[in-house]
C-alpha cells in the first residue's frame, strides 16, 4: 500500500480532483484531511468519532498557523506578482513553501494514523469530513475509488 503523501498526489492529479478539491476548500474544507480521509477508506480503516477528533485535533492548528497564512500571502500576491517578475519568484517559492507544509501535515497524519486498525464497519470518511455530500465531493470520491 502506498504511503499518504504519494497516494495524495496521484489523486490530486486525476481529471477534475483539483478543481473538486478547490471548491471543497472553498465551502470550508480541509484539503489534506479529505485526501487522508480517501486513503483511509481504500485501506480500510473504519470512520470512528476518536479517529476523526484526532485527525482534526492534528491537522487545524497545523492548517491555521502553517499553511493559511502562506496561502493567504500566495493569494494576496496573485495580481502584483503578474506585473512583477520578483514577485512572481518570491510568489512560487511561498507556493513551494505552502506545499511542503501540506506534505509535512500527511506526514504527520500517517504516523498518527499508522496503527489503526483495518476492518470492516461505517467507512465513509470523506462525507464525515467533508459535512455534505456536493457534486465536488462526489468527484473525489470517485477518483480514490478507482
Amino acid at each position: 500500500m502506498q504511503d499518504l503523501w504519494n497516494f495524495a498526489v496521484r489523486l490530486y492529479a486525476r481529471p477534475g480532483v483539483e478543481d473538486a478539491c478547490l471548491q471543497l476548500q472553498e465551502a470550508g474544507g480541509d484539503v489534506c484531511l479529505l485526501l487522508a480521509g480517501a486513503w483511509l477508506q481504500r485501506r480500510g480503516v473504519p470512520c470512528r468519532a476518536p479517529y476523526l477528533e484526532a485527525l482534526q485535533a492534528l491537522a487545524e492548528p497545523w492548517q491555521r498557523e502553517v499553511v493559511a497564512p502562506l496561502r493567504q500571502l500566495r493569494c494576496d500576491w496573485r495580481t502584483a506578482a503578474a506585473a512583477d517578475a520578483e514577485l512572481a519568484t518570491l510568489r512560487e517559492r511561498i507556493k513551494q513553501l505552502e506545499l511542503e507544509a501540506e506534505r509535512l501535515l500527511l506526514q504527520r497524519i500517517e504516523t498518527l494514523v499508522e496503527n489503526w486498525p483495518r476492518e470492516d464497519g461505517e467507512n465513509d470518511w470523506l462525507s464525515r469530513l467533508a459535512g455534505d455530500d456536493s457534486a465536488a465531493l462526489q468527484v473525489l470520491r470517485g477518483a480514490a475509488d478507482s
